[in-house]
This record gives structure tokens, sequence and C-alpha cells, in this order.
């Protein structure tokens, strides 16, 4: 089993932000998670990620207790497991997209200028490495966070709505691109998005409600 998650629950003083969550992420498989605004599915994608902590619950992957690793460990866990995709892009302004893309290997000690080329080839930014983030269109700028995200080939790649700030043409490149490159390289996905044409290309869709996570497809 790729990612687990049993019984977690995520709170700020007295307010329950969720509870009740087990999911099971198997490896290559892609499940989607909606749910209405403020139920909290960035926050659960955080702390699937390890960058935000829980109050009940565990969180594990391939065996390994996530909540037992310190800050150090889990960062190196992420740096070699995880691929995520903010919402915000989150690109280096002062790195051009190549840099941009090519940090993960860089914080691997993996340097390859081929990889990574190859990964501005497979987003359809092929000759745009030596740009900087601001010559950039939003539809570009998530590509560059995308091809960040897979180049160092994780085994789980966690996606916080990658099409909420693009046009519906450019919505369905980028998850054509999320699919194909994930399904390549045996990659779970999981997928937070309102967009019910995105939520409608995964094996499972999932909704999450302050209780728990619910199959969506049986109501």
């Amino acid at each position: 089993m790729s990612l687990r998650a049993r019984q977690l629950a995520k709170r700020y003083g007295d307010a329950t932000v969720f509870q009740h969550v087990d999911l099971d992420l198997a490896p290559g498989e892609f499940v989607a998670i909606v749910g209405e605004s403020g139920v909290g599915k960035s926050s659960l994608l955080n702390c699937l990620a390890a960058l935000d902590s829980w109050q009940d619950g565990s969180v594990e992957h391939d065996g390994t207790d996530l909540a037992a690793l310190d800050e150090t460990r889990r960062a190196h866990w992420r740096r070699r497991h995880l691929g995520f995709v903010f919402q915000a892009f989150h690109v280096l302004p002062h790195l051009d997209v190549a840099q941009n893309i090519g940090l993960p290997l860089m914080l691997l000690n993996q340097h390859d200028d081929a990889r990574v080329q190859a990964m501005l080839d497979a987003v359809g930014l092929g000759g745009l490495g030596p740009r900087l983030p601001a010559q950039l269109s939003g539809g570009q700028l998530q590509r560059v966070a995308i091809a960040r995200a897979l180049v160092h080939r994780p085994s789980v790649v966690l996606a916080d709505e990658p099409t909420g700030n693009l046009d519906p043409d450019t919505a369905a490149r980028v998850l054509d691109l999320l699919q194909t490159q994930t399904r390549e390289h045996g990659s779970s996905l999981l997928l937070v998005t309102h967009a019910d044409a995105a939520a409608a290309r995964a094996d499972r869709v999932l909704r999450l409600t302050r209780d728990g996570l619910l199959d969506a497809s049986r109501g």
C-alpha cells in the first residue's frame, strides 16, 4: 500500500477541521477528493504530506509511520517520495524555469539536466527553460509546478486544485499531463478539486465531510 491514513483528525483548538478519515491510496491509483469549501481538503493534503500536524490517527507510507519522524526526517521523506502540486504554484521567482523544475533533484544531489529537459518537453515548455516565472502565463506556471513535482519520480503525488486558476482548455491539458506522467512511473495521484470534469477522470471519487471520507460514487 502506497499511502494509508487511519482515523485521521485535525483540530484547531475546539474547532474540528475533519475527523475519522480513513484512506488507502494504492500504487498507480488516481483518487479525487471533493467537498464543500472550508471542509478541510487542503488541510487533509497537508497532513498526508506531513507538512502539518494532526491530533488523532496515523499516516503511513509503505509501512513508515510519518508521525514517528522528526521534522528533518519528514523533509527527507518528502524529498524522496512525494510530489506536491500547490494551487498557488509556489515557483521561486529568482530561479529560471529549468532551475525551478530541477530543484527536487538538486535537493537529492541528483543533478540531471537531461531529465529536466525531458520534463520541460513533456509539459510543453521546451525552449522556455531560461525564462523567469514572471515571463510565463498562469497555465505555463502550473505546468512548471507539475514538472517540478514529478521530475524526481515520486511514488506519491498530491495535487491541491491544480486546475482551479485555469481556463477549461488549459485545465484539460494539465490533467492529461498529470495522468500521463503519474501512470508512466506508477505513481499514486491524489487530487483535491472542485471541478466535476477533473473528478470524473479519477479511478475513485471521495467526498470529504467534517466526519470523514465518503465514497462519492455511492452518494
